[in-house]
């Protein structure tokens, strides 16, 4: 069923493992990280500087992209790959996921206790879900066999089958017939994906079920006994990253784990260190773009100006005066040709370059980040590692 694709493990340290996702636009080497291009840009870098920067992957969004311009449009321009000039691996999500991030927040989101809501979801049911469009506000409805046929003509490598996602306080009755609707929602999207099979994609299943132990083995059973290319671990991680921690450690525990596993949403970098721990073979999250749109950079542990954040804001008067670079020992274009105090002023004086500049440092890092932890873990010493990014 997925002839054109593959996933071997080359080695592990305990649970950590190393391994390789083939694709028809590439292979892929895992642990890595999955960058956000949402609308088909990831905000603020071109294609080519994405590939300088190493990296491998990237995701964009089914919903936003089928609000506009559509999926047909899409299809007609020769798909994502060719409609925006990226040529390796991509994934795109069902839309589900905007069941619950345009309503309630993001899982980061949640994670940090934020609460708030967006009148865009107005019925979910049997069949799928009726949204208000972001782009114009018409009536769309998206359904398990819409998604896969949206994914289809979008024509990333990897897809992924529709579900709902659930809130945090959710009670776990709600959290259950969420669970079971999102598991015939997924069998529909298998049944779906089947039936117009033609070996260029490859199908993940989600695993649901809250905080809640027996119903995130239920759903993790499900999934591994269904034949997906892969396995998502999605919906509510908890309000804590404790919680988080726990509610990733007791579903990995009942997958199958020949096959990718990868965490939605999560990108924090002792998060990623923690889910390598368990398991977890890729992750993606928007966190590393979004906060270089806001003059966050990220850095390790001995340049930061707080431990409690993984970054720093150059918008802070400090850096106004400091000639040094993001990073004194990082090989990006951004930290071999600009200093703090001249991102500083560009982020100040709100020109364009500081955008693009303090993004392809970040997706430097990150991309940088997983290919040592790579290493470390064909070296059998990841704690080295993580000692000295986290």
């Amino acid at each position: 069923m997925y002839r054109n694709f593959g996933f071997n493990i080359l080695s592990s340290s305990e649970k950590s493992r190393l391994g390789v996702i083939k694709t028809p636009h590439g292979e892929v080497e895992t642990p890595t990280f999955i960058f956000c291009g949402t609308k088909a840009s990831v905000k603020g870098v071109s294609p080519q500087q994405l590939w300088e920067a190493e990296t491998q992957i990237i995701l964009s969004n089914t919903y936003h992209l089928f609000s506009y311009p559509g999926a047909d449009y899409i299809k007609e321009r020769g798909g994502l790959h060719k409609f925006m000039g990226w040529n390796g691996p991509m994934l795109t999500d069902s839309g589900g996921f905007q069941m619950f991030s345009l309503g309630h927040g993001s899982v980061a989101d949640e994670i940090k206790g934020k609460r708030f809501g967006v009148p865009t979801l107005i019925k979910i049911n049997e069949d799928g879900a009726l949204f208000k469009s972001y782009w114009n506000g018409s009536l769309q409805s998206l359904t398990p066999e819409i998604s896969v046929e949206i994914q289809r003509k979008l024509g990333a490598d990897l897809i992924v089958a529709f579900d709902e996602c659930t809130p945090y306080h959710s009670d776990k009755k709600y959290t259950e017939q969420s669970m079971e609707r999102s598991h015939r929602w997924e069998k529909r999207s298998l049944d779906e994906f089947i039936r117009k099979n033609d070996f260029s994609q490859a199908l993940y299943g989600i695993v649901q079920g809250g905080v809640h132990r027996d119903l995130r083995e239920r759903s993790a059973e499900f999934v591994s006994e269904n034949p997906f290319f892969a396995t998502a671990i999605g919906g509510t991680l908890g309000s804590t990253k404790k919680q988080m921690y726990e509610v990733v450690e007791m579903t990995m525990g009942k997958l199958d784990v020949s096959r990718p596993i990868h965490l939605l949403g999560i990108g924090g970098i002792c998060d990623i260190f923690r889910g390598i721990d368990l398991g977890i073979d890729t992750f993606d999250c928007v966190h590393p773009t979004r906060i270089a749109r806001h003059g966050g950079a990220l850095v390790k542990p001995q340049y930061r100006d707080s431990k409690k954040r993984e970054h720093i804001n150059l918008k802070r008067s400090e850096y106004s005066t400091d000639d040094s670079p993001i990073e004194s020992d990082c090989d990006c274009s951004t930290c071999q040709n600009f200093s703090r105090a001249y991102l500083h002023y560009l982020l100040k004086a709100r020109e364009l370059l500081a955008l693009p500049a303090i993004t392809v440092h970040n997706i430097h890092f990150m991309n940088k980040l997983m290919k040592e932890i790579r290493e470390g873990i064909r070296n059998k010493n990841l704690d080295c590692v993580r000692n000295k990014w986290c």
